[in-house]
């Protein structure tokens, strides 16, 4: 297969419409159209061509240098948990990302969820039917025994001499064994091929004995070692054990398929198509071939194919998927939006920025699937003993099945043989981190709330402190000029002036505000020269040959400025919460500029919530102690850390470790990455399109102060919800082995038990989508 240079479309070479040579590269085409765009301008479009091919040329070096890296590694199918080797197992690629699978089913599962659902209720169905029908029949001869009909004096029986109970149960039970355990026999060749025992050859083999039992007592008993009455085959143990088993994994999979919606949902966003603009024309293209700068066009109803900047056109855009924003956001010219968002309105043209798996959707997806598929230490710790686990057991069925039969019992051996192997399926240990996470890591995406991993879970629950940064974080990070007060002779404007023109293309919030605030005005700027920002100080430089400065009381006493005139007006301004700066024009003090950022409403309930939730709130800010304080008292923060460098942030977070807190710092996630990158956990606020940037280990879409509480509650549940699920598994296979090894347990109630511990493991986990994460 080759890839259409012009379209992108995949065409196979004996069937194109032609190929060109061009730098010694054979092109191929799907359409007449295409072979003659490329004639006209090839060196366009081979220049995307050959992105296309390096990377696909890539990904195959790739692959196999994962392969070769991989042949000793370990790795948990997604699917049912179990460890299988990388080099012998079952592979799916998707998404660039390499997935592992025990068995067929599980890879079936994996790839089309629907169909193998489908599939797996008519095996159920099959066997269930096949159970029934032995039940009847059972209740039908208890019911004659008890009216005294046991035998219908008008049946041949001495005719029929094979039509006896055995081979009545032998007719019921066949399709049972291998119509509706198929799938066992499947994956248990696989085990085999692989060398590496799953739960399908555990249940094969314990099922397979029973009924090949059931056969040589029914067909040839000599074979026996011992003698054995036709009433003692076991055929309705097999037929029930792959029922219960099977109706088990047919509940797991529908709760599973409710439950861990988030990332179909999100894949559900892609659109397959996108209408772009070629050399003057529409067409309608693949998605996956628009390339970086082509110009889309939108229209009311469509998906988004690519994250891009509005062209022309306004419209409403519906980003409730991605960021759990429920009113449309207002598009217009030279705004970003984000592939996968739904157009609600008008049309747009759009310039694409990011494609393919550059956009924030594909992104999005592929940290939501590494997290889900991530293990936390608790759950590599059961991972080990799960890898010894399975050939142990096989050890124990076969001592307690020698060890029955020396003692003179040859079928409580076997029945005690069939049952260890079944109570012992590891599926709710091996499942046990994969349901949970599925559900509480789904239900993060569907709410903005991006966890990366289960360590980050882990942290989340001995986590103390959680520290915030103050500037767009807890306040709006749009603040306003509030206060002029001129000093030397000058009056508001001339200070305005001097300070809006020194921080003219500043973008930081503060310089922006001066900036707007004297725009507001309608002032003149001056031309700055020499300029030079001094991190956490201010800024300075030559306007019209004058030297100017803008900043702290540090700042202007390192340039030799003494700023005691201003200092009564300073300590007044702080104290009022707001950013009080001081301006001066060669070395003479010439004014304080003040400037206030809002609170954002939900700050101050959100720092109650935490310190209900027993967690202490600090407050990291680069302003005066004053100003700090003040939003503190506002906000319920009693400890306030001010007048701190950004360099200097990272060092606060490894200070307050080191007084034994656990702590989240919570920030914008570029400005604050290095204290991100130093706390247990970085929560990295207001992120919108750019995901993939952040240092933070939860990644918090909206820009809303709530999502950190949200995300902490998220964090601590799901990981309660693992623990509660490694216990009980734990404690299933710990009491359940040595019980079915002592002849104590029936296999058929062991398939029961086996079934609902799984499915214990699956409805608790699922229980995680009722957790309340906000207050109201």
């Amino acid at each position: 297969m080759a890839i259409d240079p012009v379209c992108g479309m995949r065409v196979d070479e004996k069937q194109s419409v032609g190929n060109l040579m061009h730098d010694n590269h054979t092109y191929y085409f799907c359409s007449s159209d295409c072979l003659s765009k490329f004639q006209a301008n090839p060196a366009r479009y081979a220049r995307s061509s050959a992105v296309h091919t390096a990377t696909h040329h890539t990904s195959r070096a790739v692959q196999k240098t994962e392969v070769a890296s991989d042949r000793k590694e370990l790795a948990k199918d997604p699917i049912c948990g179990m460890m299988v080797n990388k080099a012998t197992t079952l592979r799916t690629e998707r998404g660039g990302r390499t997935y592992y699978f025990c068995s067929t089913g599980c890879q079936r599962t994996f790839e089309s969820p629907e169909q193998e659902l489908k599939a797996m209720k008519t095996r159920v169905m099959i066997a269930l039917t096949g159970v029934l029908a032995l039940a009847i029949l059972r209740a039908g001869a208890f019911i004659a025994l008890a009216a005294g009909a046991t035998i219908v004096t008008w049946a041949p029986i001495p005719a029929l001499p094979w039509f006896t109970w055995g081979m009545w149960l032998f007719i019921l039970v066949t399709p049972v064994q291998f119509i509706g355990g198929w799938s066992f026999y499947v994956g248990a060749w696989n085990a085999i091929r692989t060398r590496s025992i799953n739960m399908d050859f555990l249940i094969a083999l314990g099922t397979s004995v029973a009924y090949f039992y059931s056969v040589a007592v029914l067909f040839f008993p000599e074979v026996l070692p011992v003698k054995v009455e036709e009433r003692d085959v076991y055929f309705e143990v097999s037929a029930v054990i792959i029922a219960f088993v099977l109706l088990g994994k047919y509940m797991e999979e529908i709760i599973k398929t409710r439950s861990s919606a988030a990332v179909r949902k999100l894949l559900d966003l892609k659109p397959a198509t996108a209408t772009v603009v070629r050399e003057g024309i529409e067409m309608e293209v693949p998605a996956e071939s628009v390339m970086i700068d082509e110009v889309c066009i939108v229209r009311p109803g469509q998906k988004l194919p690519m994250d891009g900047v509005v062209l022309e056109g306004t419209s409403s855009v519906d980003e409730s998927m991605l960021t759990g924003e429920s009113m449309p956001v207002e598009k217009s010219p030279a705004t970003q939006v984000i592939g996968g968002t739904i157009n609600r309105s008008g049309m747009l043209r759009i310039r694409a920025t990011r494609v393919g798996a550059d956009t924030a959707l594909a992104q999005i997806i592929r940290m939501v699937e590494e997290a889900q598929t991530s293990s936390a230490q608790i759950q590599r710790i059961a991972d080990q003993v799960t890898a010894y686990f399975v050939p142990v057991v096989v050890g124990v069925a076969f001592i307690a099945f020698f060890g029955w039969w020396i003692a003179g019992n040859f079928p409580q051996g076997l029945l005690a043989f069939i049952a260890v192997l079944i109570i012992a399926c590891p599926c709710a240990l091996g499942v046990a981190t994969p349901a949970a996470l599925m559900v509480g890591v789904g239900n993060g995406a569907e709410a903005g709330i991006l966890i990366r991993g289960a360590e980050i879970l882990e942290r989340a629950q001995s986590l103390t402190t959680v520290v915030f940064d103050k500037t767009g974080t807890l306040t709006r990070g749009e603040p306003n000029v509030t206060d002029v007060i001129p000093f030397a002779g000058n009056d508001e404007t001339t200070v305005l002036r001097i300070a809006a023109s020194i921080e003219a293309g500043s973008e930081h919030p503060l310089g922006e505000a001066i900036v707007r605030g004297a725009r507001h005005r309608n002032l003149t700027l001056g031309k700055v020269d020499s300029f030079e920002a001094v991190a956490g100080h201010g800024i300075k430089g030559t306007l019209n040959g004058v030297h100017v400065l803008l900043g702290n009381r540090r700042h202007l006493k390192k340039e030799g400025v003494d700023p005691a005139l201003a200092e009564d007006a300073m300590i007044r301004l702080e104290s009022e919460g707001k950013t009080a700066m001081l301006v001066a024009s060669n070395k003479t003090l010439a004014g304080v500029i003040a400037v206030a950022d809002t609170l954002k409403p939900e700050a101050k309930d959100t720092i109650a919530e935490l310190q209900a939730e027993g967690i202490e709130v600090v407050m990291l800010t680069g302003d005066n102690r004053r100003t700090a304080e003040a939003i503190g008292r506002e906000l319920g923060i009693t400890r306030v850390i001010a007048e701190v460098l950004p360099s200097d942030k990272a060092r606060v977070i490894q200070d307050l470790q080191k007084d034994g807190k656990a702590v989240a710092m919570v920030g914008d996630g570029v400005n604050d990455a290095p204290a991100l990158a130093t706390a247990q956990i970085g929560i990295a606020i207001g992120s919108g399109s750019d995901v993939a940037k952040e240092t933070g280990g939860i990644i918090l879409v909206r820009d809303d102060v709530r999502d950190v509480v949200a995300a902490i509650r998220l964090s601590r549940a799901t990981m309660r919800k693992i623990k509660q699920n490694l216990f009980w598994a734990f404690i299933y296979n710990t009491l359940g082995i040595p019980v079915a090894a002592l002849g104590l347990l029936n296999p058929i109630i062991a398939a029961a038990a086996m079934a609902l511990s799984s499915l214990s493991v699956i409805v608790n986990s699922a229980l995680l989508k009722r957790k309340k994460l906000y207050a109201v």
